[in-house]
């Protein structure tokens, strides 16, 4: 077997980086530990020029376990970018505190790892070992403050329900491969394209079955999403940040993958699943949101709607072809989005957090007076996690409408489910962008927010915005139709 090192070179680059920075965090002095993050940043910077230079490219690797197209690019492209960010809010938030700061970039450079393999993965088994390789170091990392009860409870919940999901996702696989003989994604579907032994059948829907209700934990969707508000809250929030972007996003390109490559002809039976998921998840995770004073529980619950959106184009799937790369590439545009919306509005929460510990929402009254540059942030991430143009979250919930709407059938009513959810999430969200501009502050001072923390939020404002306004910009994704079918 033949194995294409530029194919994988973004891998190895940060497989190395791991072991450069357990090598620096072991030779460095107690107060020079943060030297990590330089380190990481370097690394992670490599392999995100190194996934640059395969742009045009389609290479496979690994007896085809291993793919490097455009879907795959995208979003390795978007998971180093992503990585970039975290390390820059991650800094002084780890550095003030007693934290072990070279096992933390260990650790998520670890999840990151496991990030950009996932859309490369075209295999059962690749699938497998990626997800976990997102999730076992989270259940770590969620647990790092040691002397917060509330960190050690998310940590045991986190890592409880994750193994157990893991488990059933696992014996799903196991099944497809017990029928088909097959781990290779479009192998599979071939043969679940063709006529199944009778008796089969019903063993590969229970597979199915299991294995969405693993990634379901894995994007926090209903009814498995009681996790996620506990282990955001205890965790630190540069963690939170990560598990509410990256994570989420893993567990959605991998979904993708199977549910359009593999799964794809048994359609009919799966997607009836993901409409009820959809509508339960954004509506759980919305009149939960209504009832929250506390900021990082809040976005846990509106992470949790969020994914109710994203699930609800794969309800859309059908016989036609144009209908499904519209259903793939509205998903796939609402993912990137949402990432880019929810960590902008962490590196919010994480300049608060030296002065406000507790992060309700009225500590962020007056923000916009006290830090414009954070106040205006606030504001344009929760009116666009709300859906009002002109910002990029309008345009991620335009997309999904005009794909459920051209689907047909049940598709325009998922179309009026979702718009009256986002209606309903307006209510918190304009709250919160109510106390950041009409209520006075407590002090008047700026809030005490590291320089890095200040332009992440700033530079995810702009890309917000900058897409709000110019969505043509949407257009210069790669072709995303590329696993709209086996």
């Amino acid at each position: 077997m033949r194995i294409d090192y530029h194919a994988i070179l973004p891998e190895l680059i940060l497989s190395g980086t791991i072991l450069l920075v357990l090598v620096a965090d072991s030779f460095a002095r107690p107060r020079r530990k943060w030297v990590a993050m330089p380190v990481s940043f370097l690394g992670i910077l490599a392999a995100l020029i190194a996934a640059l230079t395969l742009i045009g490219s389609n290479r496979t690797t690994f007896n085809g376990m291993f793919v490097v197209d455009n879907f795959a690019l995208l979003f390795k492209v978007f998971f180093l970018s992503v990585a970039l960010l975290v390390l820059l809010v991650s800094l002084r938030y780890f550095s003030d505190g007693r934290w072990y700061q070279g096992e933390y970039y260990f650790l998520l450079l670890t999840s990151f790892l496991g990030c950009i393999l996932m859309p490369s993965s075209r295999d059962l088994l690749m699938l497998f070992i990626s997800l976990e390789l997102v999730s076992a170091p989270g259940f770590l990392i969620v647990a790092f403050r040691k002397s917060d009860p509330r960190s050690n409870e998310a940590g045991i919940k986190f890592f409880l329900f994750g193994v157990l999901s893991s488990a059933v996702m696992l014996y799903g696989m196991s099944l497809i491969y017990g029928v088909t003989g097959h781990t290779n994604l479009t192998e599979i579907g071939r043969s679940l394209s063709g006529t199944l032994p009778q008796g089969q059948e019903t063993l590969v829907l229970a597979a199915i079955l299991f294995i969405v209700a693993g990634f379901a934990f894995k994007v926090s969707a209903f009814p498995f999403q009681f996790w996620a508000p506990d282990t955001y809250e205890g965790a630190p929030v540069p963690v939170a940040a990560f598990l509410a972007t990256a994570s989420k996003a893993a567990g959605f390109a991998g979904l993708l993958q199977l549910m359009f490559v593999a799964f794809a002809a048994t359609a009919e039976f799966w997607t009836p699943i993901f409409a009820a998921l959809s509508v339960f998840t954004m509506t759980v995770g919305n009149l939960v949101a209504l009832q929250q004073r506390q900021i990082v529980r809040l976005l846990a619950y509106s992470s949790i709607a969020q994914a109710g959106y994203m699930l609800l184009p794969f309800a859309l799937v059908s016989g036609d072809q144009a209908v499904n790369e519209a259903a793939f590439a509205a998903a796939t545009t609402y993912i990137l989005i949402y990432a880019v919306m929810t960590l902008g509005a962490f590196a919010v929460v994480i300049a608060m957090t030296r002065e406000s510990p507790s992060l309700l929402i009225s500590d962020f009254a007056g923000l916009v007076r006290r830090s414009p540059v954070l106040g205006i942030g606030m504001i344009v991430f929760m009116v666009s996690l709300g859906g009002v143009p002109p910002t990029g979250g309008f345009w991620a919930k335009f997309f999904v409408f005009t794909a459920a709407i051209s689907r047909g059938g049940l598709g325009p009513w998922l179309a009026g489910i979702m718009v009256l959810n986002s209606v309903v999430s307006l209510y918190y969200y304009l709250r919160v962008a109510r106390e950041v501009v009409f209520v006075e502050p407590r002090v008047e001072r700026p809030p005490a927010s590291p320089a890095l923390v200040t332009g992440v939020a700033a530079l995810a404002t702009f890309a917000i915005l900058a897409i709000g306004i110019y969505p043509e910009l949407l257009a210069h994704f790669p072709p995303l139709s590329t696993l709209a079918g086996p």
